[in-house]
């Protein structure tokens, strides 16, 4: 950790900007058609007085962090602007040099605590910090003139003091050993109202993109799907089977996650669906190809449910319930085998995990925990780039991606904006059908622009075109 550098954190701006998606996004208990997206933007400062500005940006999705089905959409997004001005509000409180993961140590539980007496859940809290570090991480990126991949490798955050979760695992070892790679596999969400055909189309969008998974394929190739179910298992057996007629048309090998999505109150619940889809010989290609199921159990379930004698025929990870830092821990002694990166948790949340997996895997003498990269419609600009980086140096080799379907692109922001990303992450976009947009090619996303320096991005979002946070 000899490469740490401290710097205090001299200002943080935060601002939104509305996002509408072309395509209604049905996950859980929200059908999704409009949301804000927020951004850090953070000044900080080393010895000297050297300074220099980092920036980070999040869909603020509603019915996610908080499924209360009491709150409105709007109420959401005000939770979420709460614990972002409240990790703003910690963070600039303490004038005190610290390197950008001491920033994080600093501040984590009292950061928790608070908004567990404001009535939010751990996994709502995250999202200020989330966010603040990431930008905090960027500037400090810049200022020592680092990719985002160098200055983990070489611990310029210094990652791991202050917080005893990371203690025995061996962090500065695993970091330098993290070799990201040239592309990524984008793993296509089908979310519970997506058209799997045109014939299931009422009426069409028209704008010339993909609307149904027919096309998604043919237009980008993928391999890799993320499906959906709502948990009524006669509902979910025909939208498979209908899934699978479509997969099973290609004479090469593909790949699913099975997206629980909290829909089950217990492991006999979500072994009467595995049940019911081996006994289904439609059925038995797509099984085949499954290599894990994500979150099924409703979160506030799913840490006292033993899945180890439940008969799932799969590996289990969680999402949802990874509110606090120790979660996966609990998931583990519960049968769990793995747990998604977002970066809407933490970047530090994630490398975290990294490091248990590859702990527990020395223990086990077998690769036995993995992570998932995972999406919250990440959009594109900073957010999907630090989130694909991140997944990236983790050695995930397919990460879901879903914000290219769901929205068109950069449509909606500053052409200058739209071209500025172009040119500086060529092999990221590409212009079409009006807008600057995600590039997949064979189903994967090319990454070799993400190393300039900084987190991910050698561009900016222009700040003047958005409100500062409501």
């Amino acid at each position: 950790m000899a490469d740490a550098l401290p710097v205090r954190l001299r200002e943080i701006e935060l601002y939104e900007r509305p996002v509408k998606l072309r395509l209604p996004f049905r996950f859980g208990v929200v059908t999704l058609t409009e949301c804000p997206q927020a951004f850090a933007r953070v000044r900080v400062e080393a010895a000297g007085g050297l300074g220099h500005w980092g920036a980070a940006a999040e869909l603020m999705a509603p019915k996610w962090f908080d499924k209360n089905l009491q709150l409105s959409n709007e109420d959401n997004f005000d939770q979420l602007r709460q614990v972002l001005r409240l990790a703003r509000e910690a963070y600039l409180a303490d004038a005190a040099p610290a390197t950008a993961f001491g920033h994080f140590a600093r501040h984590h539980d009292a950061h928790q605590a608070l908004c567990g007496r404001r009535g939010f859940n751990p996994l709502l809290a995250a999202y200020g910090p989330a966010l603040v570090d990431r930008a905090v991480l960027d500037a400090v990126c810049r200022l020592a003139g680092l990719s985002f991949y160098d200055a983990v490798r070489r611990n310029l955050a210094g990652i791991g003091p202050g917080r005893p979760e990371f203690d025995g695992l061996a962090i500065d070892a695993l970091l330098a050993g993290l070799q990201p790679r040239a592309d990524i596999e984008a793993r296509h969400t089908v979310g519970l109202l997506d058209a799997i055909t045109g014939a299931d189309l009422p009426q069409r969008v028209g704008d010339g993109l993909p609307e149904t998974l027919e096309e998604a394929i043919a237009a980008h190739g993928h391999r890799w799907f993320k499906l959906k179910v709502g948990g009524q298992v006669p509902a979910d057996l025909q939208r498979l089977q209908a899934i699978a007629a479509v997969l099973d048309r290609s004479p090469d090998p593909y790949f699913v996650s099975l997206d629980g999505n909290e829909q089950y109150q217990c492991a006999a619940g979500v072994a009467e669906l595995v049940a019911a889809i081996r006994a289904t010989p439609a059925l038995a290609r797509l099984w085949d190809s499954i290599v894990f199921i994500e979150q099924p159990i409703a979160r506030k379930l799913a840490l006292t449910e033993d899945l180890r004698g439940a008969q799932l025929g799969k590996p289990v990870i969680i999402d949802e319930s990874d509110g606090e830092l120790d979660a996966f821990v609990q998931a583990r002694a519960h049968g769990y085998a793995g747990v998604s990166s977002k970066t809407c948790k933490g970047v530090y949340r994630s490398l975290l995990n990294a490091a248990r997996c590859a702990a527990w895997n020395r223990e086990a003498g077998e690769p036995l925990y993995f992570m998932s990269g995972e999406d919250l419609t990440t959009q594109a600009g900073l957010s999907v780039q630090q989130d694909l980086a991140l997944a990236n140096l983790l050695g995930i080799r397919h990460v879901e991606r879903n914000g290219h379907h769901y929205v068109n692109g950069m449509a909606a922001l500053p052409e200058a904006e739209q071209q500025a990303f172009l040119r500086a992450h060529p092999d990221l976009y590409e212009r079409s059908h009006g807008a600057v947009r995600l590039r997949i090619r064979d189903g994967r996303v090319a990454l070799g622009s993400l190393a300039g320096i900084g987190y991910a991005s050698s561009a900016m979002p222009d700040f003047g075109a958005m409100q500062a946070l409501a």
